[in-house]
């Protein structure tokens, strides 16, 4: 959240005007939150998130040229301390996994309450992980299918110092990695192995032996 204006600036993708201008429009019923760009692709979005440096980018995934799940990696990588939470319309855990594992911090599905756009972006400038119950399902659905969760080394690293108590500073020292990687990495786990927090966390990582 920007420090000087205790206002949470909002870049809007979409490659429809008409949900950006709708966007636009809900967002400027709200006191805390600005809109301070606009972009229509992904690659003008990894444009605007490095000449504005916003808080939170609201990020659709299907868009021509560079789609949202190739231009979130490339935000999040470029380590500008900008959180992508993505608004869209598909809820297959395919795309929610790709998604996530790109580095998004929470994940919206369009046909949310236009209120749940809000309160996702102040979650995330909260430092919190919104995912739409939808998306959640889809989650749990892949999970349950697929036995356990195929997790990433580095999901697993940070999942077993969860166990062991630390918190994300600490892992991000122990790990040499940023507090923001840290969190992306735990979205993406929480959100494999079905859980909220991270008590519910250090339990699955006791219960499944890591």
């Amino acid at each position: 959240m920007s420090e000087h204006s205790g206002t949470t600036r909002v870049v809007l993708v979409d490659d429809h005007a008409v949900i950006r201008a709708g966007l636009a429009q809900l967002i400027a019923t709200a006191d805390d939150i600005e809109v301070v760009g606009q972009a229509a692709d992904g690659a003008t979005a990894v444009e605007q998130a490095r000449a504005l440096k916003p808080d939170v980018v609201l990020m659709d995934l299907q868009m021509p040229g560079v789609d949202g799940v190739s231009a979130t990696r490339e935000i999040v990588a470029a380590g500008l301390g900008v959180d992508v939470l993505v608004l869209t319309s598909y809820s297959d855990n395919e795309r929610i996994l790709d998604a996530l594992d790109a580095g998004a911090v929470g994940y919206l599905l369009k046909d949310a309450d236009p209120d749940d756009v809000l309160t996702g972006i102040r979650a995330v400038s909260r430092g919190e992980s919104p995912i739409h119950p939808k998306a959640a399902r889809a989650l749990l659905g892949a999970r349950s299918a697929g036995g356990r969760p195929q997790l990433t080394a580095r999901e697993v690293e940070v999942l077993t110092l969860v166990r062991d108590g630390l918190a994300n500073k600490q892992i991000a020292k122990r790990l040499e990695i940023s507090e923001r990687t840290v969190k992306a990495h735990l979205t993406s786990a929480f959100s494999r192995i079905g859980v909220s927090d991270r008590t519910q966390a250090a339990l699955w990582a006791q219960r499944n032996g890591l």
